[in-house]
């Protein structure tokens, strides 16, 4: 749907000093676009931090963990990401994903993880009214943001494409499941979510109660800091890619930004075409805003919904998180207008001088 484990890129600078500062800076689909920002903070502490820096899913990752286990435990979250990564790839010929996209209607076993994507992703796009669809992968490629190979398509080549997405002809009876010749699907929009709550299941598991879990941009934290402070999330300002939106103070909590600056072509016509596609229009998204937010415990859900609300808008957007009150949202317009949920609004500072429009998420 929105290309997020396609082309990404971060890089990572650690500082220790008196006090530990780690700063990670994540530059995702484009180096030179900074886009999440985790600052952690604390005082010295006996516990010595262990990281873990893998490139998997197309994106560079980083996991730090505080406790006894830690490097031990590090070594099975690794373990986890790569099996997730050989399962899910769309472009690995020995992935499930790819022989999936290339059975020409046949049917196809598949393992547990994917039936589990595969039934939260139908199943949220029927939640969604299709605003959210895996089968979108057929007009990523057309547009050329599965192979950097940029073009704008014809319209009748867009309404040809259109013709093989739609989530709800995805059959599956048990482990197994068919597409129809010529449909294709995508777990870009969840794949890294799906994960960064695997990785944190298993450091849980193994009593680490502190860590901080970042998947090309995915940012998952896990319990409180070794102080006993909150994690600080910068999220960055989609106007000005280099400068930040507002700080977010989270405890376990996951945090998701889909955005149209994260990755984008300009075509001929002058105009910036991003990798977040509609799947009733064929195009990428203009509806007004510039990035989406979403904070919640699953990193899942967080990961799913930033694309889906991207696509929605930001007046269906509000009105589809209305009865969420578990869930939060920072939602940055064009125009510069942020719209932020009012469950997260003591937890979040905005840092940018642009207005600030607090919604109250509950019924």
């Amino acid at each position: 749907m929105n290309g997020k484990a396609d082309f990404l890129y971060f890089d990572f600078k650690l500082l220790f000093m008196q006090k530990l500062f780690l700063k990670v800076i994540i530059l995702k689909k484009n180096p030179l676009l900074l886009t999440v920002l985790p600052l952690f903070l604390c005082s010295c502490t006996d516990e010595a931090p262990q990281s873990r820096d893998i490139f998997a899913m197309d994106t560079y990752m980083n996991i730090v963990a505080y406790g006894e286990n830690a490097d031990i435990t590090l070594n099975s979250a690794e373990s986890e990401i790569y099996r997730l990564e050989k399962i899910l790839s769309v472009t690995d010929e020995n992935s499930e994903v790819y022989k999936l996209n290339n059975s020409h209607g046949k049917t196809v076993a598949v393992c547990e993880d994917f039936v589990n994507l595969l039934d939260f992703s139908t199943g949220f796009a029927e939640k969604t009214e299709g605003y959210f669809d895996i089968s979108i992968y057929p007009l990523l490629r057309l547009w050329g943001f599965t192979t950097g190979d940029y073009k704008i398509p014809t319209q009748e080549e867009i309404d040809n494409m259109l013709k093989y997405v739609d989530y709800s002809k995805i059959n599956t009876n048990e482990n197994e499941v068919t597409l129809p010749s010529g449909f294709e699907v995508d777990f870009g929009a969840v794949a890294k979510g799906y994960t960064s709550d695997k990785v944190a299941d298993i450091l849980k598991e193994n009593g680490i109660k502190s860590a901080i879990i970042n998947l090309g941009g995915n940012v998952h934290a896990l319990g409180k800091k070794p102080d006993g402070s909150m994690w600080n999330v910068a999220v960055t300002n989609p106007l000005s890619p280099d400068d930040t939106l507002g700080i977010l103070m989270v405890t376990d909590k996951a945090v998701v930004t889909s955005g149209n600056y994260q990755r984008y072509f300009t075509g001929d016509d002058g105009k910036n075409y991003c990798h977040i596609i509609n799947p009733f229009t064929g195009y990428p998204v203009e509806n007004g805003l510039a990035s989406v937010t979403v904070i919640g415990e699953s990193g899942l859900m967080c990961d799913t919904l930033s694309t889906a609300l991207f696509v929605m808008g930001k007046e269906k957007a509000v009105e589809f998180m209305a009865d969420r009150p578990n869930m939060s949202y920072i939602l940055a317009e064009e125009n510069g207008n942020i719209t932020i949920s009012e469950n997260i609004s003591r937890h979040f500072e905005l840092t940018a001088d642009l207005p600030l429009e607090v919604v109250d998420n509950e019924n």
